[in-house]
């Protein structure tokens, strides 16, 4: 229906159900509408009409619909020749940009990186007779609607424009109103299919506990007549984590979700397109327009989040006449978000049935052997996996998703001599043992002779140090007879101690008195903080006698309130 309200020129809005077969709806009225050498040959166009420049674009949502996209317009350009170049982004600048210079007839591209080239005078928009809103309602509901009004800004105000989509939110009709000409709106439907989904999708809804998911999607990739299976889940870690459990219960699983980086993702696909990987787990940014042959079920591991991805999930199965079973898990917390998306659809499910992966229903509706295990037998294994489909490198922006890269081999060196064993020599000090030893007993005898180093003791305001210590002694220790000798002091002692000046003889007496009495005036003009009160020590004769009676006198060690020395 679309085909020839297109090749007229006019614009178009077309909206059918998902996998009906709009990319070649738009498509080939695309290719006709480009001038290429080949028509120039054929004398259906002049010279003067090619042109490098891009003369059709297509913007699309997603990165994995551009690169669909791009190859179905080459396989149906391929007779004519026509140059298609997929831009989007997670790829490197360079080879998009080379591939623009050398001359490009259609752009297939997301937003993103469309404004980006076009902001750096790297694309030129100015020849384009063609542009092609794929998917837009998904664009809405990405928030590239701005970017897509940036782009129709720098694009000829003469030119043909068709708008396809699966839904129309009003904002995509606005966005229709304001940059098409009189449009034609064609929608199209079976005769003999009613409501929002194909009819010949089985759809199974159960209600299934968290944690017994994996057990229930094992048994389910196990049913008869099963081909390629494609899981989808709400959030990136969750798909991670099933594709990891599948793989390790035997299935040959790939994952496709925002966390890896755009060569894992093409990695991915091209291995479940090729047959390599039979189970693809992924999110939501691969339910749109994704087609692969052969996908006989369709599993939806969390409950989606509105009716419209429901629909694009499910119509990855069931593709152009094809038959196929969609089984969604609803856990318990999901329930109200379920019986939202069945009311808005029409579905039969409005309460679904509580469902373990031991239930007998189970097997019976989806034709599960009975028997069988959460593990793949070893027979059935038969698959190529993920890691036989080699990883393209695309010069990716971002880090994600990318493998180190092999270190280089390290250049051959020659091989080096075989060294002598090292001898290890004990050191002393710096010095080797051997010349340390004979000094050791010298050392010895002169540590023996040494004298302690002694402290000097110094109090505030004292004129000298050494006068300080003579007065000391007196006072705590009685001065000897003067016809006894004093005992000469120890040559060495253990410990660092205080060593005092013993009393010297009579002869000395003289000096005593004249250092006493300096220093007490010393003491009563400086008042030191927190020093003993002493008395003063009388001449060599009273001193001796009645030294006892002045230690009884003096007062506790510690206190503040001191006795003024009284005069000599």
């Amino acid at each position: 229906m679309t085909l020839p309200v297109a090749l007229s020129g006019t614009d178009v809005i077309g909206q059918a159900k998902t996998g009906t077969g709009k990319t070649l709806g738009f498509g080939l009225p695309l290719l006709e509408r480009v001038t290429v050498p080949a028509d120039v040959e054929a004398g259906r166009a002049r010279p003067d009409q090619l042109t490098d420049a891009p003369q059709a674009l297509v913007v699309v949502p997603t990165r994995e619909l551009c690169t669909q996209v791009t190859n179905d317009l080459l396989t149906a350009g391929k007779v004519r020749n026509v140059r298609v170049l997929a831009i989007y982004g997670g790829r490197a600048y360079e080879p998009q940009v080379e591939a623009l210079r050398k001359g490009v007839d259609v752009i297939v591209g997301t937003p993103g990186r469309l404004l980006d080239l076009a902001g750096q005078k790297k694309l030129d928009l100015s020849k384009v007779r063609a542009l092609v809103l794929d998917e837009a309602d998904e664009m809405l509901d990405l928030g590239f609607l701005p970017d897509v009004e940036k782009i129709i800004q720098l694009l000829p105000p003469k030119r043909q424009t068709m708008l396809f989509s699966a839904t129309m939110p009003g904002a995509v009709i606005g966005l229709a109103r304001r940059y098409m000409s009189q449009p034609t709106h064609i929608r199209a439907t079976a005769p003999d299919d009613e409501g929002a989904t194909v009819a010949n999708i089985t759809q199974r809804v159960y209600r299934a506990h968290s944690m017994d998911k994996p057990e229930m999607v094992s048994r389910i990739l196990q049913a008869d007549g099963r081909g390629l299976a494609m899981i989808f889940c709400r959030t990136k870690r969750t798909a991670a984590d099933i594709a990891d459990q599948l793989a390790r219960r035997g299935f040959a699983s790939g994952a496709v979700h925002g966390d890896l980086g755009q060569g894992a993702r093409e990695q991915a696909l091209r291995a479940f397109r090729n047959g390599k990987v039979d189970v693809l787990v992924c999110t939501d940014v691969a339910a749109r327009g994704i087609d692969v042959e052969g996908v006989t079920h369709v599993i939806n591991y969390q409950s989606p989040e509105d009716e419209k991805t429901y629909l694009h999930r499910i119509g990855r199965t069931g593709r152009a006449g094809a038959s196929g079973t969609a089984v969604t898990l609803v856990d318990w917390d999901d329930i109200p978000r379920w019986q939202l998306i069945n009311k808005a659809l029409d579905l039969k499910f409005p309460d679904p049935v509580e469902t373990y992966s031991t239930s007998p229903h189970l097997f019976e509706e989806l034709s599960i052997p009975a028997g069988t295990k959460g593990v793949l037998p070893r027979a059935e294994r038969t698959r190529a996996g993920l890691a036989a489909e080699e990883l393209e490198d695309l010069g990716e922006t971002g880090g994600r998703g990318r493998k180190p890269s092999a270190p280089a081999p390290a250049e051959e060196r020659p091989a080096r001599a075989a060294r002598p064993p090292r001898q290890r020599r004990r050191t002393r000090a710096g010095a080797s043992a051997e010349a340390v030893a004979p000094e050791s007993s010298e050392t010895a005898e002169t540590v023996a002779t040494r004298t302690p180093r002694r402290r000097r003791r110094t109090r505030v305001g004292a004129p000298a140090v050494e006068i300080a210590e003579t007065v000391v002694t007196p006072v705590r220790e009685p001065a000897p007879e003067p016809e006894a000798k004093p005992e000469p002091a120890p040559e060495t002692k253990p410990r660092r101690t205080r060593t005092r000046k013993a009393a010297e003889p009579v002869a000395a007496v003289e000096t005593v008195e004249a250092a006493v009495a300096t220093v007490v005036e010393a003491e009563v003009e400086a008042k030191p903080r927190r020093t003993r009160a002493r008395k003063v020590a009388e001449p060599v004769e009273v001193a001796v006698a009645e030294a006892p009676e002045a230690e009884a006198e003096v007062k506790p060690r510690r206190t503040r309130t001191r006795k003024v020395a009284e005069p000599v």
